[in-house]
C-alpha cells in the first residue's frame, strides 16, 4: 500500500506526434497497490474538489447532498443540502467547484437540475444559495454537469445535448457546449458541438482538457480551445469535416470507457471511466492511453488532484447502472508517494 503512484503506473509508452488512433492496444494493468479506501457509504457521488484547508467535498447525485470528508479520511458528515434540485434520470446534484478566492468569500459551485433547467448556483456551507447561471437545457439524459475554475480565474462548465442533437449545434442554446463565465455570471459559449461533456482539466500552461460520451462507437478526450467545434451530431470521434471540427487527443470505444471526470497530472488527463470500470491515463503529448484498475473498484465517476499530490476517486455502482457492493459507493485514494 505504500508504492508510490511512479511505480504504479510504470507502463513503457510508445513515443508518437500521432495521437493513437481508436481503441489502441492497452498495457498491462498495473497492481491495486498504493489505493486506500477514504469514505464509503456515498449515494451515487458525482463530484469531489478540496478546500484550502484539505478536506474534500463531495456531492451526492441524488440526495442533493454536499459531503465533507477529512483530509485524511474517515466518515463523511453533511454540510449543505440544495432542496432546489429535483434528480430524474442522470441529473441531480453534479457538478462542485471551489472559490479561487475561498478563503476571502468562502464560496462553494455548484451545477444542479432544477425544476425547469440546468443551472449554476453558489454558496457558503450551510448558507442561502444564490442562482449564478440559469436556462442551460435539462433531460433525463446527457446533462453535462462538470465545472471547474480555470487559472483564468473563469468559471468553465460541460453542458450536454440532453438527447437533442440539435443543440449541440445550436448558436443559440446553451445545450451541447463548453461554457465560460465569470464567478458572478453571464455566460459566453467557449466551445459548441458537445455531446455530453463531464469532465474538465487544466494543464500547467492553462490548456483545457474535456470527456465527452460519444453514442454507440467512439468516447473523446479534447484539447479544447476557444470556438472550436467539437463536431457533433455529424462527428463521432475522429473526423474534421474538412477541417471544420476539432480532432479529438484519443478515442475509445464506448465499452470501454464512457468518460465522466477528469484531472491533470505529471503530463497526462486521468480519466474515470464509467462503463469501462478503470481509470485512464492519457499522456498529452502522445502515445497509447493506460488503463489503470480495471474492473477492480467498478463504475468510476470522478478524479480528483489531492492536495498532497495524490488522486482521489470516487465510484458509481449506486447510479442504477452498476453492481455495487457492500461498501459502495466509495472515495479511494491513489498514493502519490
Amino acid at each position: 500500500m505504500r508504492r508510490t503512484l511512479a511505480a504504479l503506473l510504470l507502463v513503457t509508452a510508445c513515443s508518437s506526434s500521432t495521437p493513437p488512433t481508436a481503441d489502441p492496444p492497452p498495457a498491462a494493468d498495473p497492481s491495486p497497490a498504493g489505493v486506500t479506501v477514504v469514505a464509503t457509504g456515498l449515494d451515487t457521488p458525482w463530484s469531489l474538489v478540496f478546500l484550502p484547508g484539505g478536506d474534500a467535498l463531495v456531492s451526492e447525485r441524488d440526495a442533493a447532498r454536499v459531503l465533507r470528508i477529512p483530509t485524511g479520511g474517515g466518515a463523511p458528515s453533511e454540510v449543505m443540502r440544495l432542496p432546489q434540485t429535483r434528480p430524474d434520470g442522470e441529473g441531480g446534484l453534479l457538478g462542485l467547484a471551489i472559490s479561487p478566492t475561498y478563503d476571502d468569500d468562502g464560496l462553494v459551485y455548484a451545477y444542479l437540475t432544477a425544476a425547469d433547467d440546468n443551472r449554476i448556483v453558489r454558496f457558503r456551507l450551510g448558507g442561502a444559495v444564490e442562482p449564478v447561471l440559469t436556462g442551460i437545457p435539462k433531460g433525463t439524459i446527457h446533462n453535462g454537469g462538470r465545472i471547474a475554475f480555470g487559472p483564468d480565474g473563469y468559471l468553465y462548465v460541460g453542458t450536454g445535448d440532453t438527447g437533442n442533437r440539435s443543440l449541440a449545434q445550436d448558436p443559440d442554446s446553451l445545450g451541447g457546449k463548453v461554457l465560460r463565465l465569470r464567478p458572478d455570471g453571464p455566460a459566453e459559449v467557449f466551445s459548441t458541438g458537445h455531446r455530453n461533456v463531464q469532465g474538465l482539466a487544466f494543464d500547467e500552461k492553462g490548456q483545457l482538457y474535456a470527456t465527452e460520451f460519444g453514442q454507440n462507437t467512439f468516447d473523446e478526450v479534447n484539447r479544447v480551445q476557444q470556438a472550436d467545434n467539437g463536431g457533433w451530431p455529424e462527428v463521432e470521434g475522429r473526423g474534421t469535416g474538412g477541417g471544420r471540427f476539432a480532432e479529438p487527443l484519443v478515442t475509445w470505444e464506448t465499452s470501454e470507457a464512457s468518460p465522466s471526470g477528469a484531472a491533470y497530472l505529471g503530463g497526462s488527463v486521468y480519466v474515470a471511466a464509467l462503463r469501462g470500470e478503470r481509470l485512464w491515463k492519457v499522456p498529452v503529448a502522445g502515445g497509447a492511453p493506460v488503463p489503470l484498475l480495471r474492473g477492480q473498484y467498478g463504475r468510476l465517476r470522478s478524479v480528483t488532484v489531492a492536495p498532497d499530490g495524490s488522486l482521489w476517486l470516487t465510484t458509481s455502482n449506486r447510479d442504477g447502472r452498476g453492481d455495487p457492493v457492500r461498501d459502495d459507493d466509495r472515495v479511494l485514494r491513489l498514493a502519490a508517494g
